[in-house]
Order: structure tokens, then C-alpha cells, then sequence
């Protein structure tokens, strides 16, 4: 069972990514899934999409969970029944899950140049004019747009916008986080992100710094 990675933020805090390589019916064992999910997986016409939702299950499984102890709100976050959190993302090959007890999200993407096609909207352009080449920049993107992809999923409600609302500080590479800032409605909220690079993707997760939250 290709478990890829696991990342213990901190003690409240943990990461689970999935490499899927088995085949749906080999995923399927020893899956119970509720009637709701059963309904997902079975109108879903993409194999890998299938496969990669049976995955998040086995991920669920190392954390301690089956399928019935999720629900999902009216606006599609998913939820545990215990009331801890979990975010859940996916990306060709790759899936993931975070849990923790404090608001958190997270965000796997394939890095690909067609980011820089629409990266326009979602985040000013002028800020990255001293990246040393394309390469750089696709990677850079990509961190950003996964930054607000998981803080999209925290957040959780209408009309947030990735380039009006979202601002995720300039980081190194090398540093392998960073921090973010929403200001949405009159409200000032904080979050701490990290980032890792690996088989030509990019995962980002991070949780809302409650001490700063403003408004």
C-alpha cells in the first residue's frame, strides 16, 4: 500500500499523501463507504478520479477513520463527525488529507507552464519580476496558487476571491514556508503555510494563526 508520506506538523496536526498505483477494485477492499459517497465514486467517469477517491479513504484509514465518520456541509467541506477537521485534495496521481483540531486546508498541484497563462488571476505578476527563469516561476506559481487553494478550503465561504483577498508573503525555496494574509468583509485572519516539491508536484497545506485573527 503506497502510503508516500507522512508529516506530523505538530501534535494537534498531521499530513497523509497517497501515490495511487493500485487499481480501483484493489482500493475498493475492505472500503465501506456511505450511501452518499457511494453515490460520488459510482457517477464519477474518471478512473483516476475513482481510484483517487477510494485513496483518501485508505488515508483516512491510517489517521483512525472510516468513510461514515465524514460528512460534508451544504458548501461541500468536508467534515469528521468528532469534530476535528480534515481537508482533502487530490491531483492525478497524488492524494492527501491533513486532520487537526484547529482550521486547516491543503493543496496538491501538478506543476505545469499553463499557470502562467492564468496566473493573472490570482495573483499581482509584478511581484515575481526578479524570479531567475521560467522554471522558477512555474514552481513559485504553483506554491501560491496551492497557498490559496488551502486557505480557499479553510475559509470556506462565498465570494472569497484569490486575487483580491488572499496575499501570501514572497518566500524562498529553500525555506519551505511562508505566511498569508485574507482581509475579506471587514476581517483580518492569518495563516501559516509549508510547502513540498516532489515527482514534478507541488503540495501545500497550512492552519489559521488564531492569535492574530482581526475584525
Amino acid at each position: 500500500m503506497p502510503l508516500y508520506k507522512t508529516i506530523t506538523v505538530n501534535p494537534h496536526t498531521k499530513v497523509f499523501i497517497w501515490k495511487v498505483e493500485e487499481s480501483f477494485e484493489d482500493l475498493s477492499r475492505g472500503i465501506e463507504l456511505t450511501e452518499h459517497c457511494q453515490n460520488r465514486v459510482s457517477g464519477m467517469k474518471s478512473e483516476i478520479h475513482r481510484r483517487g477517491f477510494m485513496s483518501i479513504r485508505h488515508l483516512m484509514a491510517e489517521a483512525g477513520y472510516v468513510d461514515h465518520d465524514l460528512f460534508y456541509d451544504d458548501l461541500g467541506k468536508p467534515h469528521l463527525k468528532n469534530g476535528s477537521n480534515i481537508s482533502i485534495t487530490h491531483s492525478f496521481n497524488f492524494t492527501a488529507i491533513i486532520l487537526s483540531d484547529g482550521k486547516v486546508g491543503i493543496d496538491i498541484e501538478k506543476r505545469r507552464d499553463k499557470i502562467l497563462k492564468i496566473a493573472s488571476k490570482f495573483t499581482p505578476l509584478s511581484e515575481y519580476h526578479t524570479v531567475a527563469n521560467e522554471e522558477a516561476l512555474i514552481r513559485k506559481l504553483t506554491i501560491v496558487w496551492g497557498a490559496k487553494e488551502s486557505i480557499y478550503k479553510m475559509y470556506a465561504e462565498p465570494g472569497l476571491g484569490f486575487l483580491q483577498h488572499i496575499n501570501v508573503t514572497d518566500f524562498d525555496f529553500d525555506d519551505a514556508e511562508t505566511t498569508a494574509k485574507v482581509n475579506f468583509k471587514g476581517r483580518e485572519s492569518f495563516y501559516e503555510m509549508k510547502f513540498l516539491e516532489f515527482e514534478g508536484f507541488t503540495c501545500v497545506y497550512g492552519w489559521e494563526d488564531s492569535k492574530k485573527v482581526q475584525g
